[in-house]
């Protein structure tokens, strides 16, 4: 007992003695985890070179992590070498921000334009998320272990999913401005990519040592001092009558509210806002574009139901716009929350990307919304999200991105697509190994509209499909209809992803559930039950501490279905 103490306690110092490597180079994945080496880790840095060589041996990027600490050579404390990692990887990603504007001079591709401009905003949250995630540490408190390293692991995974934005930008451009930007980006992300390595090593810990005591403490307290629900204002969504609700806006179509946009009420909420600002949406179409900007925060709308208030748009890929700027609606800023209202994009299927949700601020929910479109309808872009009872509609990958997101008893219904067209439900986009994204289906209803039932031959239509490389996809406990042929999931592009994706089935039903004929993919997981629930909100995304809170309808673990 006295030695898991001691060990206990090393790793907690461990902890607040890496805190700038977090951002830099995550040089201790596996430091306290019980390898051969591990015991000789105090007396291996005695000097510079021993120093750097003990922190670099367990990286992914050893190179990356070397030239990080290059100009170490008149200091061995590993406090200031982790310092060095920390001003190294900022260093990268601001050198490849500022590029963007020069690189613009130089492209004559108009989409590359748009890209470069794209990469000079994704790259500063980027970037931001880098500096909070080492604030974090700077205040790190071993008794709310579980929970920082929580946050570590969703902002350093935001951070990677926002240089992979600025990337994505340049599909289909010509001209050099993409590849360049490329390859300044590259540095940059091996750093970031190893400080998430470093923090799951410390994640895995938790388990190894089984500190429930600490980590249940954690009930009790919430994972932002300032979000409003740590303060008990609570239960704000459950059982909302619109006609007693007091907001801080009303927007009205009809001219009975103080605006008439929705646009208009967001501009009124004030940066770095605390307190929940209630913005209710009376019955109407909304044809305007709307955007959350970052760090305006704690915003929630409330319409008068999904079918009744609805914001539209109708911009597509084929616009000459990148899929990230198509958004109808884009939430940026953290602890949004939304109730019976309708997200959509009327672009068709003509236009290929259009997505009528981006939601890319962190602890996001969602309770009876529905998300129409067809391609890439819904965005669900970073950190953390939750959806309870929302409809999800639409064609190609209609469902995808990066954030670890969980669908708690919604539905995704397959729209009719165009000819010869298959359909994906699913595109899930990890393009590192530790990030933390998934798309979690829990309890849904995984169907087709009625036109696409009737056609006959009826489309293909698949699970989903690996958007990166480490695509992750998990669903469990839901009815899957005949629509979905027995292969289950389509490949992206040949061998793509196929042995690096993570997709997995558990306790599903229906007669598309059957999983015999399946793809035979290294990918493809058979779970268990222990498995499946570590992909329950309770425990994946911590929501007990944030979206229990809340009062909206929320299984922490699984559910009776």
């Amino acid at each position: 007992m006295n030695d898991v103490k001691k060990k206990f306690t090393l790793i907690g110092l461990g902890v607040v003695l890496l805190a700038a490597t977090v951002i830099g180079a995550g040089f201790l994945i596996k430091m306290y985890s019980g390898h051969a080496h591990d015991a000789e880790q105090d007396d291996s840095i005695a000097t510079t070179s021993k120093a750097v060589d003990s922190l670099c041996q367990h990286t992914d990027y050893k190179q990356s992590c070397h030239k990080s600490l290059a100009n170490a050579s008149d200091t061995d404390d590993p406090k200031e070498l982790v310092k060095m990692a920390f001003d190294s990887a900022i260093k990268e990603v601001q050198i490849a921000m500022d590029n963007s504007t020069t690189l613009k001079e130089l492209a004559k591709d108009p989409r590359a334009s748009k890209a470069l401009d794209q990469c000079k905003e994704v790259l500063n949250t980027s970037i931001d998320d880098l500096k909070r995630s080492l604030q974090k540490l700077d205040n790190f408190d071993v008794a709310r272990m579980e929970e920082y390293v929580n946050d570590l692991k969703i902002w350093l995974s935001g951070s990677l999913t926002y240089q992979e934005t600025c990337r994505e930008g340049f599909k289909n451009t010509t001209g050099e401005a993409g590849e360049k930007m490329k390859k300044l980006l590259r540095l940059g992300w091996k750093l970031t990519s190893n400080g998430l390595a470093m923090i799951n090593g410390i994640g895995e810990l938790l388990g190894e040592f089984q500190l429930t005591g600490v980590s249940r403490r954690l009930l009790d307290k919430f994972p932002n001092d300032d979000a409003w629900w740590a303060r008990g204002e609570r239960r704000l969504l459950l059982d909302v009558d619109p006609k007693t609700l007091k907001p801080n806006a009303v927007v009205a179509k009809d001219g009975s509210g103080k605006f008439k946009t929705i646009k208009e009420a967001v501009q009124t909420v004030p940066k770095k806002n605390v307190q929940p600002f209630v913005i209710l949406i009376k019955q109407g179409i909304y044809k305007e574009y709307v955007e959350i900007p970052r760090r305006v925060n704690n915003i929630i709308f409330i319409g008068e139901g999904p079918t009744k208030t609805r914001i539209t748009g109708n911009i597509g890929y084929n616009d000459g716009i990148t899929t990230y700027k198509t958004a109808t609606v884009a939430v940026n800023g953290d602890g949004f929350m939304a109730k019976d209202i309708g997200f959509e994009n009327t672009a068709g299927p003509q236009k290929h990307q259009a997505v009528a949700l981006r939601v890319s601020g962190d602890m996001a929910i969602f309770h009876n919304c529905a998300m129409d479109g067809y391609q890439d309808t819904l965005y669900a872009h970073a950190y953390r999200q939750f959806y309870r009872q929302c409809t999800i509609t639409g064609t190609i990958d209609f469902v995808f991105g990066d954030a670890a997101a969980i669908f708690q008893d919604c539905k995704m219904i397959v729209r009719k697509p165009l000819d010869n067209q298959a359909c994906m439900v699913t595109a899930q986009g990890r393009k590192d190994r530790n990030s933390k994204g998934a798309l979690i289906l829990e309890g849904c209803t995984i169907t087709a509209e009625p036109a696409y039932m009737a056609t006959q031959p009826m489309p293909k239509s698949y699970l989903g499909r690996p958007w990166k490389e480490y695509s992750r996809t998990i669903i469990m406990q839901s009815f899957i209809d005949r629509h979905i042929v027995p292969d289950g999931w389509s490949p992206w592009l040949g061998t793509f992803g196929l042995d690096t994706c993570y997709y997995g089935e558990f306790n599903n039903r229906g007669p598309g559930a059957n999983t015999a004929q399946r793809v035979k993919w290294k990918g493809i997981k058979k779970i268990s039950l222990q498995e499946a629930t570590s992909y329950t909100p309770g425990k994946f995304l911590l929501g007990d501490l944030w979206v229990k809170a809340t009062g909206v309808p929320y299984n922490p673990g699984m559910m009776n279905v």
